[in-house]
């Protein structure tokens, strides 16, 4: 999906095909506090500065993303999003919504209780079968004002009727790893960006990547030196690879080496072998 115009089959792994995977579940729900609530484009200075004040404070059980994007009515009109899920009782979880329930003046509040099925099924319906996409994301070192005031001007002209820009924040659980101890380096509290052009109609291809790529260079300046591994593609520049396992990239691929030294598993986000 990343980096193309096109829908794509799963890649790969670089080391082998699993055949087994256990995991540990953790109990959660049925019944979750959170969802959507969005405001007015004309807002979103205020409410990207308001969820960088919100994000500050969160519990661990609480996750909240925010976003730009297009009203789901087809009309095209622009609103900016906060999305969230606080995971504790009902009664930590409704303390949680309340901040974000008085501020500002949303257009739409979709805050409430609502099973943890319905809301990894919320956003469904904005990614139909057959849009086509194109994604490029980075880590931000912080989210500036500069980065900010970017954001939003480079929506503003997003041609993509399904495209828009995504902020996922990460504390928690996920940060008391050390980097070293999984594949995976990225442990620091912080955000990711998504740029996101999606649309239906293959006319519009050029147009929608080029607005994609034009909005990852203009938040350049912005950037950490992380990147996530799943959304990088083949069109990168540079060695995207290197920068989404940091640290541990070079372990990587002492087994990548050992393991695979003709690189058979190589339609992936390729850890190369050393020789």
């Amino acid at each position: 999906m990343c980096g193309s115009a096109r829908e794509e089959p799963p890649k790969t792994r670089n080391f082998g095909i699993a055949t087994s995977f256990e995991f540990r579940l953790h109990p959660i729900g049925p019944m979750v506090t959170g969802g959507l609530i969005a405001y007015p484009f004309s807002e979103a200075r205020d409410v990207l500065r308001f969820y960088r004040d919100t994000t500050n404070l969160l519990s661990d059980e609480h996750i909240v993303f925010a976003g730009l994007t297009h009203a789901p009515d087809g009309s095209g009109a622009k609103l900016v999003v906060i999305i969230t899920c606080h995971c504790g009782s009902p009664a930590e979880g409704e303390a949680a919504m309340r901040p974000l329930k008085q501020f500002g003046s949303p257009v739409l509040d979709a805050l409430g209780p609502l099973t943890y099925c319905q809301l990894n099924t919320m956003l469904d319906a904005g990614n139909p079968k057959g849009a086509l996409n194109y994604w490029k994301s980075s880590f931000l070192a912080q989210l500036t004002d500069d980065a900010i005031d970017t954001m939003i001007e480079s929506f503003a002209s997003c041609p993509a009727p399904m495209g828009g820009l995504l902020l996922e924040h990460f504390h928690g659980a996920a940060t008391r790893v050390g980097a070293t101890e999984t594949a995976f380096p990225h442990r620091a509290d912080g955000y990711n960006l998504l740029v996101l052009a999606q649309w239906m109609e293959a006319a519009a291809s050029d147009k929608c990547v080029a607005w994609a790529r034009e909005t990852y260079a203009a938040m350049e300046p912005s950037f950490a030196n992380g990147r996530y591994a799943n959304y990088l593609d083949d069109d990168e520049a540079g060695d995207s690879v290197v920068a989404a396992y940091g640290p541990n990239y070079r372990r990587l691929q002492e087994i990548k080496t050992k393991y695979d030294p003709t690189n058979f598993f190589h339609i992936n986000q390729n850890i190369r072998p050393s020789f």
